[in-house]
């Protein structure tokens, strides 16, 4: 298994964790991208508007903050910072439980780092139909 971490700056229940690792490295393999580590950070709301402000320079709240930590042609190494206030938020307003908006988050950083984006409308469309997928095969088939 590759290097996995999840870290929790803010409590937060994440059940089945060696399943979810094997997802995400499967979702990295089957993206045809090589994965060397991955660190998902659960963290609250005002910490990761400092990390917006501090490194994007945005002043607003998000759900989840990308960092691609690989050199060019190497395999990904990546931070994902995750705003557990934020995704709870979420959750409540689209009515989704908790934990499959907190896996479709988790997801959405990995596949940020597959090449995925989600700023036209377009992409936004493409990003959700694989956190989809990936939220099926998670939950449906155990992968």
């Amino acid at each position: 298994m590759k290097n996995i971490n999840f870290f929790f700056q803010h409590p937060t229940t994440l059940r089945n964790r060696t399943n979810l690792k094997n997802c995400i490295e499967h979702l990295f393999k089957a993206e045809k991208r090589p994965l060397e580590s991955l660190n998902y950070v659960f963290t609250s709301d005002e910490e990761l508007l400092t990390i917006n402000q501090q490194y994007l320079k945005h002043d607003y709240y998000t759900d989840i903050i990308t960092f691609d930590l690989a050199a060019k042609g190497l395999p990904t190494q990546g931070d994902i910072y995750i705003s557990v206030d934020r995704v709870k938020d979420n959750a409540r307003q689209l009515g989704q439980p908790f934990y499959k908006e907190l896996h479709r988050v988790i997801f959405h950083g990995a596949l940020h780092l597959c090449g995925y984006g989600d700023k036209t409308p377009k992409e936004e469309k493409k990003m959700r139909e694989m956190e989809d997928k990936y939220l099926h095969l998670y939950f449906t088939k155990g992968i």
